[in-house]
């Protein structure tokens, strides 16, 4: 074991902690840091001004003041202003990151290291595996820095992947009708670490364009490509699940650490109760409150939980298929409809709607996913496939209906059905009777009581994963080997 930190403040190790500006990637990296602070590291937790503000208006002041040792600190995004209630435009926001953030993440660790500071010096860095230049920071004062990849460890090999597709002239499309005349149905055999039969359309959708010089494509391309930069990757995922991706990502990465199920993993480090268990938490948007008590009101594995995430939109037309699916399915359903769910538009359902799902539909803005997802009443799980939904779903063992909308989400939607059997996809163009007979289907059906068996098995090896003294724990340890300077040692 490694051993606790000093309790003398000044000696203690101090970890500064850069996500990428979005709900997606802020949650995990919240969670490490977590695990750090529990193993008596000072933190201090980097957002952009604009999720500052966000996470303020969400949780209130106390959120930035609920545990000692655990700071909050803001740099600008270099975006003009925006709806502050929605994410950002992603392009821009990748652009804006790796184009302008260095010199403010630098003027953060030249503060905290000046003599007026209060805390410990830094002694490394954390950062999102897209925020990579942080690296620079972390080099630039000689700290140690380790890259937090939060997506699965099957989407870091696809993303890998980009640039051989280029050079490969797979990439870009040559024209926008190989979206549709099936050439996303192409194979690509031997891309390390993944499936066989691996498809076009399996591969993070960021190659879905005809412009070789198309933002999200190269912004990948480099990010992936600079993994190699850190001294430790951090991966919230566990090999059970991911064994072949993870040996991918060992044989061409530094040191990799299975750090999860980092749900299960932090529920068990940190007090229940504790003001590093309540007091700090990530959500941008405000919870609803009553979900919990309408949940227990229902019968077991009764109710379609339902929420696309905290980026994905879609039309409003999408939105009605959608809608009508559930009214027709018969089952009670929590959907979690954001603010700016609907592209361009406020999200807004029919009268009608509402009253054909009257006492058995229940609509909300936020929620707190992992407890909603755990209840007992919950029987299936409608999602956009993000790698925190799925592994929160697998942790519950609860099977999933996928709708994919972008980045590699349609990878995990493809490991989900022929890899892991716990899932189902709904195709891009959704219809209602569609999506009512795949609901009754995981709910009733045969194919349904396959994906629950499978999700049970799933939900076991997660949690032994996180056991003491199991992988997660001892990675924990290398990786704390790792940030406060000592000799690499190789993830497992």
């Amino acid at each position: 074991m490694v051993a606790m930190a000093s309790s003398d403040p000044a000696q203690k190790p101090h970890a500064v902690c850069v996500p990428y500006p979005a709900q997606g990637h802020i949650t995990p990296m919240l969670k490490v840091a977590k695990l750090l602070h529990a193993r008596g590291f000072h933190v201090t937790f980097v957002l952009t001004e604009f999720n500052y503000a966000r996470l303020l208006r969400s949780r209130g002041q106390a959120v930035f003041d609920a545990c000692p040792g655990f700071d909050f600190t803001a740099i600008p995004d270099g975006l003009p202003p925006s709806d502050p209630d929605a994410t950002q435009d992603i392009p821009a926001l990748c652009r804006s990151t790796m184009t302008t953030c260095l010199p403010h993440l630098n003027a953060i660790l030249a503060r905290l290291n000046g003599p007026a500071s209060g805390v410990p010096p830094v002694t490394c860095v954390l950062c999102d595996g897209v925020m990579s230049f942080a690296y620079d920071a972390a080099r630039e004062i000689g700290v140690p820095c380790a890259g937090l990849w939060t997506a699965s460890a099957c989407g870091f090999m696809a993303y890998n992947h980009y640039k051989q597709l280029v050079e490969d002239g797979l990439v870009p499309l040559k024209d926008e009708a190989q979206l549709t005349d099936g050439y996303l149905d192409t194979v690509v055999d031997g891309v390390p670490g993944l499936c066989d039969g691996f498809q076009l359309r399996d591969f993070p959708n960021f190659i879905r364009t005809t412009d070789r010089d198309d933002i999200l494509l190269n912004f990948l391309i480099r990010e992936s490509g600079r993994m190699s930069l850190p001294d430790a990757v951090i991966i919230n995922s566990f090999d059970d699940l991911e064994k072949p991706a993870l040996d991918a990502m060992r044989a061409i990465l530094p040191p990799v650490y299975t750090l999860g199920p980092l749900l299960l993993h932090v529920r068990r480090l940190v007090p229940a109760g504790s003001p590093l268990d309540v007091g700090v938490r990530s959500n941008l948007w405000k919870e609803q409150d009553g979900l919990i008590e309408w949940l227990d009101a229902r019968p077991p594995r009764s109710v379609v939980y339902v929420n696309y995430g905290s980026i994905t939109v879609m039309t409003n037309e999408q939105m009605l298929e959608f809608a009508w699916g559930l009214a027709n399915s018969g089952y009670p359903f929590l959907w979690n409809v954001r603010p700016d769910l609907v592209k361009g538009d406020a999200a807004v359902l029919p009268p009608e709607f509402q009253a054909a799902i009257e006492g058995r539909g229940l609509l909300t803005t936020w929620c707190p996913q992992e407890v909603v997802i755990e209840h007992e009443a919950v029987g299936v799980f409608l999602t956009h496939s993000g790698w925190n939904s799925t592994l929160e779903s697998l942790c519950a063992g609860v099977p999933m209906l996928s709708w994919p909308f972008f980045a590699e989400q349609q990878t995990n939607c493809r490991y989900k059905r022929t890899e892991w059997g716990v899932g189902m996809e709904i195709g891009g163009e959704v219809r209602r009777a569609e999506v009512a007979a795949m609901i009754r289907e995981a709910m009733e059906g045969e194919k349904g009581e396959e994906m629950r068996h499978r999700a049970a098995e799933w939900k076991q090896k997660a949690a032994l994963a996180t056991l003491p003294g199991g992988p997660s724990e001892t990675n924990l340890d290398g990786l704390i080997h790792v940030l406060q300077g000592k000799t690499g040692q190789a993830g497992k």
